[in-house]
């Protein structure tokens, strides 16, 4: 969605009314909610799904395969060898000299 910049009231109970447009570009219908997120003097409003359907997103980008935790544990279980190798390796050489 492209930058918008707009003047809102809030009333004196706190209240705004985020314009239709705007509500239309973030998605949000019915009794939608956000999350509202103040940083600094800036609030940024995030639709509840938005979250979730992001990281969805992400994992389906960098995911290669579906893994089994048995898969999971037995690449572990090769690099902890891999590393217990190299440990010992490293000590035979401080031990030759």
């Amino acid at each position: 969605m492209a930058t918008q910049t707009m003047d809102i009231k809030v009333a004196g109970n706190g209240r705004m009314v985020l314009p239709a447009s705007v509500r239309k570009a973030m998605g949000l219908h019915g009794d939608a909610k956000v999350i509202l997120t103040v940083e600094d003097d800036q609030v940024r409003l995030t639709p509840i799904g938005h979250g979730v359907s992001r990281a969805q997103a992400l994992y389906r980008e960098h995911a290669k395969q579906a893994r089994t935790t048995d898969d999971f544990l037995s690449d572990r279980k090769a690099e902890a060898a891999v590393d217990l190798g190299e440990v010992a390796s490293g000590d035979k050489d401080r031990n030759a000299q």
